[in-house]
């Protein structure tokens, strides 16, 4: 366990999946003076993949809170907690301006993409889907306006043409813990570098919903792919109805070729291949709803 450097500003984290898991480690690993962790309680119906930050605090004793919404007392627990820093990594919850406004030395976030682009929720799926070729994690000021404060530090990481969603997670929790690592020195020290965000370069993207995994046939088989990656596991899925059945696609590719039939028309079960608004997507790894998984590699 990482023990508390005397002298160190007491830090407060509200922090969520793996990105939380890996700073609040980092935190600790350095040394950090870890006042309280606000987190969240695993919803049961989520895949949960990732650590528990829950776990990790407890077990460095460092008081935890799992309020499904910051209350009214959350501002005096934090001075009493002697706050002087709060860092947000992952925290699912708003947090409103009176608790913002605690720290004496302010409040930071780490965001899953590269600010200004991609401000918002599921930036990583969104980024996936997008067919972006990086991504990364930015390190900026929190403000009542989310994903808008100044940038501190950033630090990219590339997507490659295979990457699920779950496999850029993973890199951009990395990159969390690095720019957490090099921005903490300032932050403590009260004087981070601060570089205003350029708004004519910002793009926002909402919340994803499970039904929001239905694909549409009438796009190219790239894209169809780029939909799937993004949303296999430990995601709710990409999905069709064939044969009057949900089928989530689980692993794909795009095939090639241009466009010989109706978009969505199955034209072949074995490879099992449907066509595309250019072309054809062959299903590598599928799943009807209610039946085991199969594919390739699993029938």
């Amino acid at each position: 366990m990482g023990g508390k450097t005397p002298g160190r500003r007491g830090i407060a984290v509200f922090a969520y999946s793996e990105p939380g898991y890996v700073c609040l480690e980092e935190l600790f690993a350095s040394g950090a003076n870890v006042t309280a962790v606000f987190t969240h309680e695993d919803d049961p119906g989520e895949e949960i993949w990732f650590r528990s930050v829950a776990e990790l605090a407890r077990a460095h004793g460092v008081p935890v809170r799992t309020d499904s919404k910051i209350g009214p007392d959350a501002a005096s627990f934090l001075r009493e907690a002697g706050a002087e820093i709060i860092l947000s990594v992952y925290y699912r919850a708003m947090i409103p301006g009176e608790v913002l406004a605690v720290p004496r030395l302010g409040a930071y976030n780490i965001h899953g993409a590269l600010l200004p682009r991609y401000r918002g929720r599921a930036c990583v799926n969104w980024a996936v889907l997008n067919g972006e070729t990086r991504t990364g994690a930015t390190l900026h000021v929190m403000t009542e306006l989310a994903d808008q404060g100044d940038i501190v530090d950033q630090e990219a990481v590339p997507i490659g043409y295979e990457d699920t969603a779950l496999d850029v997670f993973k890199k951009v929790a990395q990159a969390a813990r690095i720019v957490l690592s090099r921005g903490l020195p300032s932050i403590e020290a009260g004087n981070p570098r601060r570089v205003p965000q350029d708004e004519s370069q910002a793009t926002k993207f909402g919340r994803r919903r499970p039904e929001d995994g239905r694909i549409d046939w009438g796009k190219t088989a790239e894209g169809i792919y780029n939909q799937v990656r993004a949303l296999t596991h430990p995601f709710p899925g990409a999905f069709t109805e064939l044969d009057g059945k949900r089928l989530f696609v689980w692993r794909a590719r795009a095939a090639g070729g241009s466009p010989c039939q109706k978009p969505g028309t199955v034209v072949s079960r074995r490879p099992f291949v449907i066509a595309a608004a250019d072309g054809a997507v062959e299903l590598l790894s599928w799943q009807f709803d209610g039946e085991a998984e199969r594919g390739a590699n699993l029938e």
